[in-house]
Formats: structure tokens, C-alpha cells, sequence
């Protein structure tokens, strides 16, 4: 029976070329393809082959030589670059023999595709998990190539661009670079361009996300974009798969500094979230390894990374503990505060915390505590904050706070769970009875929960953070106390101490 044979040529080596696809084009009476890519195939065709050459944007045309010629008995073979399979005229030969109801038989034989070209001659940038995206919206409109653009992005996949750039399509890949960095893919993101993939004109150039010069780009280049794991080094462009829990990235590049969470004077830079997978050390237990990649995601998924240290790292302990990214929106602190708070602890002056609920003092990590000779006292357990809310027919929280302030007046006070204990420490702090090192305000639940917060803004004098709203709770109380006693990790986020 009569048959097509596709056949992909590879990039355009000889070497690159399949055995299957040298013996089909050696035994084709026609060869059906695009003028440019007859020139790969001419050393190989037997005496009396035809070559049928046809220009750009006239798929159908060669399909439909190739059908005609197969009829009527010829060994026909349509050649593509790269894999045929792969925006090459496999699909559309499928969907003509449809189309005409042939019963002719078709035959696909693979080839080298230029993206996994491309990434050879870069290194190992596809050990991951990969896309393939096409600029060109000839035939698909850009909403839909936007919108797998995003995806790509937010996905976190490894991601080869085709079409990139034209004469008439110029814009397209400034805004893939731009959608890219929107969602959130570091600036520093190794990108490579490979132009000509296997043939005498090749160029391979390595730089990164924010760096990438689309005027630098035409249609003879593929783009291979890493993912949040991806790294240079020593000049190659490397994707991990995993093996290694913990591989060191290169050095992040010059220029481009992309999503670090900057101070605000521009001068307290901390890794980039590519850099967190080293970070933990050697000698990292598996809690610390846990964390240390769950911080990386986090960082990978916030919307906005860019925000100083000192509000990044509470941020990404609540993050951490309430899998809520609506905490960018509802942590609040005051300027500096988890800096300022933390600063009391290196000069002495802060050895006690008290917290209003037990599972609050339960959360706080004991190591640290050990570490820094801090004690945590929580009196709703003391039998005199019983009688005392009973005399006084107030909460067993506010009586809590009384108790505190006679004995630790200084202390770091954390509310996880009662507003009124909140409320109780704002009128003692306006009372001068309380002389707080700081407040955390996490109160949860629907009654003056907000209300207890509002109310502890007006303290100025005093360093805070607060989780805004009906949202909070012991756990996240107790995290962002972690989260100051090991601020001293922030600089090379380098979270799980104590653990």
C-alpha cells in the first residue's frame, strides 16, 4: 500500500540525522518540504529524486503534493526540521488524510527536536519538568498564547520558546519576559538562545531573565527559560531533577537582581529564592530541609517578594504555618519592628515572654529559648488569675495581663487567641503599668477581635506586629516570635534553627 513518510531532519547536522530518516530519504522518488531544508537532505537522495520545494506558509500546498504523488504509487517522503511531530507537518498531514478520506498510510519517523538541541549545546537546563511555547499567532491568537504564557510561568515549568521573534512580530517576546517576571520567575532566571542549533552559523549566548535582549533574537533562535531551581555554572545552563537534596547554585549573575527582597534603603539585599536550596548547610536536619524548601515555594508563589527583610521574614514564617498567602495583605507591622524587637534580645534587655494562652508558649521553639536565656510565662493556668477574673468579673485573659505586668513589665507580650487580653494590654501600656519590648496581636474569632487590633495601632511607641482582621491564632503567634528570635537567620534566610 501506498504511504506517506514524515520525516524529521533533526536541527540540521548530519550527525543529528536518525538512521531511519537517512534510509527513507535515500529510497524517496519525491521529497516534499520547504526549499531551505533541502539543502540537509541532497547529499543522501538517490539518482532521479525529485525535490519539491515549496516557500513559507504553504503547509497545504506540500501536503497536498504529497498525497497526490502517493497515489499514484510514489514513495514520497515530507521532510521537517527539528521533530515533524513538533509545529511541523505531522498534524497536518493526520488531519488532511481525514479531510480527503485517504486510505493512504501514514508513517512518522522522530527527529532531533531544536529545543533538545538547544539545551545540549547549554548544558542540562530540561532535567525538569518542560514546556514548549510557540510566539507565533498566525494561526492561534495571542489571548490563548498569553494565557499559556502565564501558565508556564506560575507552573514553575521549564520553558522552550519557538517563534520567538519576526520582523512583523516584534513585541511578543518582550511581554512573555514581562508576563514571566509578573508572575513571579526571578530575574535572574538563566535563559539561554541558541541560534541555528547544529549548523555552521550556530550561536549559543547564556544570560538571564532580566538581561534577555529580544532585539538580540530572531526566528533562527530557540529560547530555553529555567525554572526557580535552575542555575549557571561555569558557563552551563543546569535544571536539577532532585538526586542532590541539597545542590549549591552558582553565584547569581551580574545585573538584573530581580525579586530580592530589597530594604528600604535599597542596601539590606537578601538571597534569591534560587538560592535557598543551599542554604540549610550540610549538616541540616530533615525538619530544617523541610522547611528551607517550603520557604522556597513560598518565595516562589508570593506576589510580592520585594519587601525588607525585616517584613519578609515574619512573613514567610506565617506564610509557612497558615499556608494562607493572604497574609502579604493582612501582616502588619510597625517600621523596623521585627529588627527593633530583636535588637532587645542581642542587648539583654528582653528575657521574658508572655503569652496569653498556653498553646501559644507551647509553639515558641524551645531551643531557641535555651539558646538566647529566655523564659515564657503564661498565667492562665495560675490560680490567681481565676479569682482575680472572678473579683474583678473580667476575662481570664485581661487578668492574665495584670498578673504579667506586675511581675515582667518589659516583657515581649503575644496574643494568640483572646482580643480581650489585646485589649487589656493597650490599657495598661496608656496606664504606665506596661512597658512592652514589643506586642504580637493574633487574637482570632469574630467578637472585637478587630476592634483589640485597632486599638493596639495606637500604641506607637511600642514595636509590633499584628495580624489584621478576624484572621490569627496561637500557631501563628508563637511563628512570628520564631520568627524574631532568629532574625539573626533573615540576611541568608536560612530558616529551621532550633528546630
Amino acid at each position: 500500500m501506498s504511504k506517506i513518510i514524515i520525516a524529521g531532519l533533526g536541527p540540521g547536522s548530519p550527525e543529528d540525522m536518525t538512521p531511519a530518516v537517512l534510509d527513507a530519504v535515500r529510497e524517496a522518488d519525491f521529497v516534499v518540504g520547504y526549499k531551505y531544508y533541502s539543502r540537509f537532505v541532497e547529499p543522501y537522495l538517490k539518482p532521479g529524486c525529485q525535490c519539491i520545494d515549496t516557500g513559507m506558509k504553504r503547509e497545504r500546498e506540500r501536503a497536498e503534493q504529497a498525497f497526490c504523488l502517493a497515489e499514484e504509487g510514489k514513495t514520497v517522503v515530507v521532510i521537517s526540521s527539528g521533530d515533524a511531530g513538533i509545529y511541523g507537518m505531522a498534524p497536518l498531514v493526520y488531519e488532511m488524510k481525514r479531510e480527503r478520506g485517504s486510505c493512504l498510510d501514514i508513517v512518522v519517523l522522530p527527529g532531533i527536536s531544536a529545543f533538545q538541541k538547544a539545551a545540549s549545546l547549554l548544558g542540562a537546563p530540561i532535567g525538569h519538568d518542560l514546556c514548549i511555547i510557540s510566539l507565533s499567532d498566525l494561526m492561534t491568537p495571542w489571548a490563548l498564547i498569553e494565557k499559556r504564557i502565564r501558565a508556564a510561568a506560575v507552573g514553575d515549568f521549564v520553558t522552550a520558546v519557538y517563534n520567538p521573534r519576526s520582523h512583523g512580530r516584534y513585541w511578543q517576546l518582550y511581554r512573555l519576559r514581562e508576563l514571566f517576571l509578573l508572575e513571579g520567575r526571578s530575574a535572574t532566571t538563566p535563559v539561554g538562545i541558541v541560534r541555528q542549533a547544529g549548523r555552521p552559523e550556530q550561536e549559543v549566548t547564556l544570560t538571564t531573565l532580566a538581561d534577555l535582549d529580544p532585539e538580540q533574537v530572531d526566528m533562527f533562535c530557540v529560547l530555553i527559560i529555567g525554572n526557580s531551581q535552575s542555575y549557571e555554572w561555569q558557563g552551563k545552563f543546569i535544571t536539577p531533577r532532585g538526586y542532590y537534596r541539597r545542590p549549591t547554585p552558582a553565584p547569581s549573575r551580574q545585573g538584573g537582581e530581580g525579586l530580592r527582597a530589597m530594604g528600604a534603603t535599597g542596601n539590606e539585599s537578601l538571597p534569591l529564592r534560587g538560592d535557598l536550596e543551599g542554604s540549610a548547610g550540610g549538616g541540616a536536619s530533615a525538619g530544617q530541609q523541610i522547611m528551607n524548601e517550603s520557604f522556597r515555594t513560598i518565595l516562589s508563589e508570593m506576589k510580592n517578594p520585594d519587601v525588607p527583610r525585616w517584613r519578609l521574614w515574619p512573613l514567610l514564617h506565617a506564610i509557612h504555618t497558615t499556608v494562607d498567602f493572604s497574609m502579604e495583605q493582612c501582616l502588619w507591622m510597625d517600621e523596623r519592628a521585627t529588627e527593633r524587637i530583636y535588637n532587645k534580645v542581642v542587648d539583654g534587655s528582653l528575657r521574658h515572654i508572655v503569652t496569653d494562652v498556653t498553646m501559644a508558649a507551647s509553639g515558641i521553639r524551645k531551643g531557641a529559648l535555651e539558646r538566647l536565656g529566655i523564659e515564657v510565662h503564661c498565667y492562665i493556668n495560675d490560680p490567681r488569675s481565676k479569682q482575680m477574673a472572678q473579683e474583678q468579673n473580667i476575662t481570664r485573659s485581661q487578668a492574665c495581663m495584670q498578673l504579667a505586668a506586675e511581675e515582667y513589665p518589659e516583657a515581649l507580650y503575644v496574643v494568640g487567641n483572646a482580643p480581650t487580653a489585646l485589649f487589656e494590654i493597650c490599657d495598661l501600656v496608656r496606664k504606665g503599668k506596661l512597658r512592652p519590648a514589643g506586642i504580637i496581636g493574633a487574637p482570632v474569632g469574630f467578637v472585637h477581635v478587630c476592634e483589640s487590633k485597632h486599638a493596639a495601632k495606637t500604641l506607637t511607641q511600642v514595636p509590633k506586629i499584628i495580624v489584621e482582621g478576624r484572621k490569627g491564632g496561637s500557631n501563628l503567634a508563637a511563628t512570628l516570635v520564631n520568627a524574631i528570635l532568629t532574625y539573626d537567620d533573615a540576611e541568608q534566610l536560612k530558616p529551621g534553627r532550633d528546630l
